[in-house]
Order: structure tokens, then C-alpha cells, then sequence
């Protein structure tokens, strides 16, 4: 494999970590992902920083605000969203300092349009996936203030090579349908597959125009594998330990594409870790069911947890993103176990 602006044996993280302050995080993964650090996300800090509110705040000429039903788009800007949008200023803060003379890959994070629209609510109090028309808008908007904050990005830390991930956990139920309406009483209907993949196609394309590469994250049971890889991203991003033979041939078309495996295999919540090699044991046995060259392997794979390390305790954090890069190295060193 090539092309790819990761070395062979790279680990990073999916996005969040534990804790609240920036510069604390920032420096965390500074350390212990050299060679592909991310901009951290704290949701501790509150709703403003998780998920959601973190991406409604890169919106362009949309506005949000946090009810107690959760995110709602409004006429005009208030408090909550100003506090989003500090928030992340904050956090772009910490990386300039702690990336000072940085020079290799960064990741940056945001969610992705689908599972943004199925998380936001239309001023009515509907989720605002059920809206073609908001859909439509909100996706626009996303796009531009994505691009924008990837911008500010590679300003402040101008050596490195940006990598945009989507990430897109909502996107199996908004294929199948499993969304909840507003009552509760029943669930939105399902958004149709071409639909979905042109939406995030037209996100990663645009995306992909200001950066040299995208990575889809989906750590949800049965993710699109097809349609994400049609969608254009550079590396798919999974929880590897939800996936089963039955993706194989999904998985193979992945890497058959020429597009990157980001695969979760260190435990996002505290635990007591193995043996880095032992690890990605299930990594190099999936690798031979593909029936690909050892060899590639390390190109092709980037290591990471299964999921954000927000709900950890700090120390777990740092032993995991250690844990991470020791797996990582150990498919250099020994590919084949």
C-alpha cells in the first residue's frame, strides 16, 4: 500500500479523552501518538464540548441551541453555541502550543452530516434527518465549517499534513430506520441508501479538495462497509472487535480499493491490557482470512481504541494511546505473528 500520509505501524485516536483541560490533552497525545497525534475532544467539560454541540458550533449561518431534549436549530446565535464555539478555540490553542514545530500527519474530527441530522432537531422539536430541506442546508453548512476549521488548523500548526475524519455512528440506524420520532411512540423511516451515499460523498469530496485525506469512522454494529467505501474516504475507520467473518468480503474490498483500515482493538473504558502483539492477534488473523501479503499489513492498518476514551480514567487513557503505538509497532516487527 501507498499513498497513505501515515507511516507503516501508526496508531492514533478516535477523538475523545477524558478530563477537562486542553493543554493537558493536547500534550497527552502529542507523547503518545507521535505519529499520527489528533485534536482532542473533551466532552467532560460539558455539552458544548461532546459530540454534538462540538460540530453544531462549526456551522456556517446556522444557528443551535441546548434545550432539554438535547441540540435545537434556532433562529439566531445565544450562549450555548458561543460557548461551543470557545470551546473549540480553546482546544485549537492547546495543539498550537503543544505541536509547536510539528511536522507529520494531524487528525482533526467532526461529525459526520447523517449522524448530525439525526441528532439535531428542527425548531419544531423533529429530528432533523425527517427534513430533506434541513438535510440538505445543515450538510451545506457542515461542509463549509468543517473546511474552514480544517483551515485554521494547518494555520496554527502549519507542518503538518491534515487527515479529516467523519465520524458517522448514527449511520446504520438512519439506514435501517431505527431513529426514534419525537414522541418516542415510533421511529423515523428509513433514508435511502443512494441518498446517504451521495451526502457523504459530497462532504468527503469537498473535504478532500482542502486536505490529502479523509477517514469515515463507524464504530456502531454492522456498519456500510460498501457504501462507505464508495463514498470516497481514504481509510475506513471500525471497531474491530464487533466485526466477524461475514465482513470479510466487505473488508477485503476496502483494502482491494486501495483505501486504509483504521482498526479499534484496545478497549475504550478501563481494563487490564495484554501483550501489544497479543492484541492484534485477531488483526493479523483477519489479515490471512483476507488473504493478503503480510507484508502490507502494517501499511495498510492504523491502530486505534475501539472507540473514544472519554468515559476512562486518565491513567487508562495513557496506557491505552501507549498501548495503541506498542500494537502498532508489534505489525512492523512481526506481521505475521
Amino acid at each position: 500500500m501507498s499513498g497513505f500520509p501515515w507511516a507503516a505501524g501508526t496508531a492514533t485516536g478516535v477523538g475523545s479523552l477524558p478530563g477537562e483541560s486542553p493543554i493537558e490533552a493536547a500534550r497527552l497525545v502529542a507523547g503518545e501518538l507521535p505519529d499520527l497525534p489528533h485534536v482532542p475532544e473533551l466532552p467532560a467539560r460539558g455539552p458544548e464540548a461532546a459530540f454534538v454541540g462540538r460540530t453544531a458550533g462549526l456551522l456556517v449561518d446556522l444557528h443551535v441551541d441546548l434545550q432539554p431534549s438535547g441540540w435545537r436549530l434556532v433562529s439566531r446565535p445565544g450562549r450555548d453555541e458561543r460557548r461551543a464555539r470557545s470551546l473549540l478555540a480553546q482546544d485549537l490553542d492547546a495543539v498550537e502550543e503543544a505541536l509547536t514545530d510539528y511536522s507529520g500527519p494531524l487528525k482533526a474530527q467532526a461529525a459526520g452530516p447523517w449522524s448530525l441530522v439525526a441528532s439535531l432537531e428542527l425548531e419544531r422539536g423533529e429530528r432533523a434527518v425527517s427534513d430533506p430541506g434541513a438535510v440538505r442546508d445543515l450538510t451545506a453548512s457542515l461542509t463549509e465549517g468543517f473546511v474552514g476549521h480544517l483551515a485554521e488548523l494547518s494555520r496554527r500548526v502549519p507542518g503538518a499534513t491534515l487527515v479529516a475524519q467523519i465520524d458517522e455512528p448514527a449511520l446504520p440506524a438512519v439506514l435501517a430506520g431505527r431513529l426514534p420520532t419525537a414522541s418516542g411512540y415510533g421511529t423515523l423511516r428509513a433514508v435511502e441508501p443512494t441518498v446517504v451515499e451521495n451526502g457523504l460523498r459530497a462532504v468527503l469530496a469537498a473535504v478532500a479538495a482542502a486536505v490529502p485525506a479523509t477517514v469515515v469512522h463507524c464504530c456502531a454494529p454492522q456498519p456500510p462497509m460498501p457504501l462507505l467505501r464508495r463514498a470516497g474516504a481514504t481509510a475506513v475507520s471500525l471497531d474491530a472487535t464487533l466485526l466477524d467473518p461475514s465482513s470479510d468480503e466487505a473488508l477485503g474490498e476496502v483494502v482491494d480499493a486501495g483505501r486504509g483500515l483504521f482498526l479499534g482493538v484496545v478497549p475504550s473504558t478501563d481494563t487490564r491490557l495484554s501483550d501489544p502483539s497479543g492484541t492484534v492477534g485477531p488483526v493479523r488473523t483477519l489479515w490471512r482470512r483476507l488473504g493478503f501479503d503480510p507484508g502490507r499489513l502494517s501499511d495498510a492498518v492504523v491502530i486505534t481504541p475501539t472507540c473514544g476514551l472519554a468515559a476512562a480514567t486518565p491513567g487508562y487513557a495513557r496506557a491505552a494511546l501507549e498501548h495503541c503505538r506498542a500494537a502498532a509497532r508489534s505489525l512492523v516487527d512481526n506481521p505475521e505473528g
